[in-house]
């Protein structure tokens, strides 16, 4: 017969303060735990089925003797009944648990996304600007609301404001709150379908974003850039101006690259013996590697700049230049020729300040005035996405010789300098 053990009283087992297990006695298997004098709990140790089970009571003091002996008699009537108290305990809170989560609202459920989402990134400033978007844009309208009564009509209220005016930015919200409701359906918090979805949702109640997009770059005329004949003077200009914002305009000028591609710029990109600058697919808008040919004038900036740190243009503290800092050197420098009495550095079409992206347009137009360069190599140089096969075909060995004599007559043409042979015959063109 097992031993009886002999029933504490409440004094007693305040007065026990050996670590360890200790046996109180009215309940079998019932014991005190003490694992420090400030921690002390209550645990039964019975058989469940086949096995040997520990089941927590409480802790001590708050549960008493008396409830602990209580709550052991009813624990182990369950177990003479066939019921698994682990079992139930555990199904019970979960329960609770998904009975919570009902409530988890639309923010707290991106938050979650996020954190999967960011680990796909290779650029941190595109993670960072994944959940930055909703932030801007959808947590103000939907991020308190519950994430299983969200509907198509609360999604609208997000996007009909910048549908039209912003739309690129309003397609990533619309993607990026899908990806927070199929996370949510995914997780089981969301029982009803996708209101963020296109296909099937969204599509018959907005316009079709890609016929905005076009119509908006008729009416903007895509990125304000400089005319071809401003060029030499605004080089002149520039190149009398200090600091890496200047430098880094100058760069992209130079590489007809974008202000992300030049302002996170490294020197291990770069070769200087070879005078090419090679960017890898993680770094590119079309996420395949891209090959620039330096030019003498690129060389000669890049052998004036300091090397402290990895990035070549840098803030005063060593930090990542910011996206606008080429755009605030460029406004300085129309502000400063205007108070001169100059007419700024405009486009004359869109009648607005020329931008950074915009002197892409210019060299496209300079490639092609009186039949200067193929289309083809400057579209290589753009790093545009060929579609084509004939661009395809282009594409494959990236014409380096040959768009390099074109980045140096380029940068030659920016300069003021006398030019002998720019201007190649192509198509009977010359």
């Amino acid at each position: 017969m097992p031993v009886r053990v002999k029933e504490l009283s409440a004094k007693q087992v305040r007065d026990l303060s050996e670590i360890g297990y200790h046996s109180v006695g009215g309940v079998a298997g019932l014991k005190l735990q003490i694992a420090s004098e400030s921690a002390r709990s209550w645990i039964l140790r019975t058989k469940i089925g086949t096995k040997r089970r520990e089941i927590g009571l409480g802790s001590f003091p708050e549960v008493s003797l008396a409830m602990a002996r209580e709550k052991a008699r009813e624990l182990k009537d369950q177990i003479r009944q066939g019921i698994d108290p682990i079992a139930e305990k555990r199904a019970a809170r979960l329960a609770l648990i998904k009975e919570q989560n009902r409530f988890a609202t639309f923010e707290q459920l991106a938050d979650d996304a996020f954190k999967v989402k960011q680990q796909e990134f290779r650029n941190p400033k595109h993670a960072s600007q994944w959940i930055t978007t909703l932030q801007t844009y959808a947590f103000p309208i939907i991020g308190k609301l519950p994430i299983d009564e969200i509907e198509a009509a609360d999604v609208l209220k997000v996007l009909e404001p910048i549908w039209s005016t912003k739309t690129e930015t309003a397609t990533r919200v619309r993607q990026r709150m899908a990806s927070v409701f199929d996370h949510a359906l995914a997780s089981g918090l969301r029982t009803k379908p996708n209101p963020a979805a296109w296909k099937g949702c969204l599509q018959p109640l907005l316009p079709a974003p890609e016929k905005l997009k076009k119509k908006q770059g008729k009416a903007n005329n895509h990125h304000p850039a400089l005319p071809i004949s401003e060029m030499q003077r605004f080089m002149q200009e520039l190149r009398s101006r200090s600091g890496d914002g200047a430098r880094a305009l100058e760069f992209a000028i130079l590489t007809a690259g974008r202000s992300g591609e030049v302002i996170g710029a490294r020197w291990d990109e770069i070769d200087l013996k070879e005078k090419v600058w090679r960017l890898t697919a993680e770094r590119m808008k079309a996420d395949k590697p891209h090959t620039v040919p330096l030019s003498d004038a690129a060389i000669t900036l890049l052998e004036s700049m300091p090397k402290n740190g990895q990035l070549i243009f840098q803030t005063p503290k060593g930090g990542e230049l910011s996206n606008g800092a080429m755009l605030a050197t460029l406004k300085r420098l129309h502000n400063d020729d205007v108070e001169k009495g100059g007419k700024g550095y405009k486009d004359p079409t869109a009648d607005r300040i020329a931008t950074p992206h915009g002197f892409r347009s210019t060299f496209k137009d300079w490639t092609r005035q009186k039949g200067r360069f193929p289309d083809e190599w400057s579209e290589l140089a753009l790093a545009h996405v060929n579609s084509d096969q004939t661009r395809a075909a282009y594409a494959r060995n990236e014409l380096l010789e040959e768009r390099a004599g074109m980045m140096q007559a380029w940068a030659e043409f920016c300069s003021g300098e006398l030019i002998k042979g720019n201007i190649v015959k192509f198509g009977g063109v010359q």
